[in-house]
């Protein structure tokens, strides 16, 4: 479960990483009408918290 449990803070980290890079590239666009449908900002925000919980139950159950 240890190890589940790092993996999963891993991977959340990583796509909290690939939502802010996502969300810079939204608000540096060239064309301003062309805005997207994927909400960046929740998805890192949800990611974040997500890796948050995870290390720490890692970590409680060291």
């Amino acid at each position: 479960m240890q190890v589940s449990m790092l993996s999963v803070g891993i991977g959340a980290a990583i796509l909290f990483g690939v939502a802010e890079v996502a969300n810079w590239r939204r608000n540096n666009r060239r064309d301003v009408d062309n805005v997207g449908f994927m909400p960046w900002r929740g998805i890192a925000l949800a990611s974040a918290a997500v890796a948050l919980f995870a290390t720490a139950f890692w970590l409680g159950g060291r």
